[in-house]
């Protein structure tokens, strides 16, 4: 199958949303949530992303989530994230209470598209203080892609993550998944990267967004993804490819906002005042850049 089929079918079943000039929604990608270890890449922004989601929960915001949301290449089990990052999960299971959560699975977390998996690591954690176990996530469903739909203007934006453009990191997955957990993960300690990472390789990475760019050209539909950990959002051109970016950058966050009809690229940091104090601030990096042209 060719990555262009891949793309394709990720949106074969995929879910409708619709949204509309009213609608909120903060699109983020490829938290990597770990165990607290010095491989988990999102412990260093977790505080930048917590309140990041407190500030899109207040607002009325829909959270989505566009894959690799959790490291379960590195890591086998997803109960042990959510111990230690139950800040996160708590406030994503608020979300989940107000129909305001829409979650998509990626290649580091494939095993969600199992609905058995799902059910037995996401429908409640234990809460030990209290020795009972409490709702978290129950009943939830994680989707290869996801479509947002607006009637007024018979408008799709087409979500996914953007593993299918590389058959390493879909096809074949589990070879891809051995790899990392035994080979890259052991070795990054002496700072050796992985090659097949297409965050973490030029070459890979260019590929990788070509081929998601031919495909949304081609099928002149507007793809939204993330996995190459690169934002992107153009202001001249119609934006037909559009990245989320990802969690894990060295000192920041990024995602796109949709709002009034616009995507805007937007990054979350830690900035100091004068008095040498830190806060949360949010910047726009790129638009409102308007979805109807």
């Amino acid at each position: 199958m060719t990555y262009f089929s891949r793309i394709s079918r990720a949106f074969k079943d995929a879910p409708s949303i619709p949204f509309d000039r009213d609608s909120k929604l903060i699109l983020f990608s490829d938290c990597h949530r770990g165990v607290g270890t010095s491989n988990d890449n999102f412990l260093k922004n977790q505080n930048l992303y917590f309140a990041a989601l407190q500030h899109y929960y207040e607002l009325g915001y829909h959270y989505i989530e566009l894959g690799d949301g959790d490291e379960l290449w590195e890591n086998r089990y997803l109960q042990p994230i959510i111990e230690i990052h139950s800040n996160v999960f708590w406030l994503l299971s608020k979300f989940y209470r107000s129909n305001r959560l829409h979650m998509l699975y990626g290649n580091h977390d494939i095993q969600k598209k199992n609905r058995k998996f799902t059910k037995n690591s996401c429908n409640s954690y234990s809460y030990t203080y209290h020795h009972q176990d409490i709702p978290l996530l129950p009943g939830i469903t994680f989707y290869s892609g996801l479509i947002l739909e607006n009637s007024e203007y018979n408008l799709r934006l087409y979500l996914t993550h953007g593993h299918q453009a590389d058959c390493l990191n879909s096809t074949l997955w589990p070879i891809a998944r051995f790899l990392v957990r035994y080979i890259w993960q052991p070795i990054e300690f002496f700072g050796v990267l992985n090659p097949t990472s297409a965050a973490k390789n030029n070459t890979t990475k260019q590929k990788t967004e070509r081929r998601l760019s031919h495909w949304s050209k081609s099928q002149k539909k507007i793809l939204i993804t993330g996995h190459t950990h690169r934002p992107m959002l153009s202001e001249v051109a119609y934006p037909y490819y559009i990245n989320t970016g990802s969690c894990i950058h060295p000192r920041c966050i990024t995602g796109i906002e949709i709002e009034n009809m616009c995507f805007t690229l937007i990054k979350w940091t830690c900035g100091t005042r004068e008095d040498m104090t830190l806060f949360v601030q949010r910047e726009v990096l790129a638009g409102p850049v308007p979805i109807i042209q």
